[in-house]
Parts: C-alpha cells; structure tokens; sequence
C-alpha cells in the first residue's frame, strides 16, 4: 500500500507491542534455573504448541500428548499462571495508542493470542478489555494471523476498508500477511520508530 492512500485507522497487535511477554516466568516457581525452563519448553515444543494455542486448542489437550506426567502438568499450569509472563507494558507504546485516541483515531486491535489465556492477560492489564473499538482475539476465532481471514473479521466487524487501516506488529510475517490483505503495515521495532512512523501517515 502506497502512503498516498493514507489510513485513517489504526490496528494493533497485542503481545510485544502493547504487552511485554516472557512465557518462561510461567515455571519460575517450577524449576531453579532459568536453563531449566528453556529446556523443558525445547522438550515440548512450546512455542509451536503455543501457536497452537492461538489458534484454538486448549493446553490441557496439548498437555495429554506428552509423554512425562510431570511435562504434562507443567504445560497444563501454563494457564493458570499466565498472568506472571504479561506483567509488563513496552515502553512508550501505550503513550502513542492514547495519543491517537486523543486525536479521535479510530484505534482497534488484532492479537494472536489463546482464547483461555486472554482473561488470563486481562488480570495484568484490564484496560486491554475497553481501549479497542474493535478486538479480535485469533483463539476465539480460530483462525491466526498472517492468515488473510483475520484481517477481513476486523474489517467486516469495525465497518471499515482495508485501504483504510495501517496494522502495527512485531512480526514480519504477520505485517506481510496485512499488507496481502490490502493493508498498509508497520514493522514494529520500538515506540519512537513506530511514532514517526505514524508521523508520516499524518496519525500523529
């Protein structure tokens, strides 16, 4: 999308860019060392099953393919301990969400994010709950970004055009998949890359 068609929209992802997330602080209290907790998510393929997650399976069901009772335990108290791996903020970017809002943007979000670990992130960061006009969570869909589908639920939900919408991730791949999607993109790299950006989109 060239800036001429300048959006008038602003889309956020969630996790690393609103929200800090360090998953490993679910089993702190589980192991004593950090080598540890990487070790055990490498045996489980964490960060594929987390995906999974994303997309709408549950983790007691991932849980049950594990081999190690004491694994399947593990991942299965994944959510319930959730909160402890949101509790921070990225710097600077909730700054810019409540400048926009104060500027009357139009400001909506998109997260990859599990349906059962939502009300979970809600209990560290409740405003994440009313700052959206429009919030589709990828685990209640089913369906995960960069596919194009997600994109057209916000759209079709928000009552807006594609043309009219600049999404903002930390993911390459997920800001490729908006630009498919006939979006313009932000690559998010850090609160005052992503302000000037929006600068230059006449946002800000």
């Amino acid at each position: 999308m060239s800036l001429d068609a300048t959006p008038t929209v602003v889309v956020f992802d969630i996790s690393k860019v609103l929200v800090d997330w360090q998953p490993e602080l679910a089993w702190a209290d589980h192991f004593d060392d950090v080598t540890d907790i990487h070790a055990f998510m490498e045996r489980v393929d964490f960060y594929d099953r987390n995906l999974r997650g994303d997309n709408g399976e549950t983790f007691v069901d991932m849980a049950q393919e594990l081999d190690d009772p004491a694994d399947q335990k593990r991942l299965a108290d994944y959510v319930p301990n959730y909160a402890k791996t949101v509790q921070n903020a990225v710097p600077g970017t909730w700054e810019i969400l409540d400048d926009l809002k104060s500027r009357g943007v139009p400001v909506h979000a998109i997260t990859n994010w599990s349906a059962e670990t939502w009300p979970e992130g809600l209990k560290a960061h409740p405003r994440l709950a009313e700052v959206f006009g429009t919030l589709v969570v990828s685990g209640r869909e089913g369906v995960i970004k960069p596919d194009r589908r997600i994109f057209d639920i916000l759209c079709e939900r928000a009552n807006v055009a594609p043309e009219d919408c600049v999404f903002i991730d930390d993911s390459p791949k997920n800001v490729d998949g908006a630009r498919a999607a006939g979006w313009d993109a932000i690559h998010f790299t850090g609160a005052d890359a992503l302000r000037t950006a929006l600068e230059q989109r006449g946002l800000l």
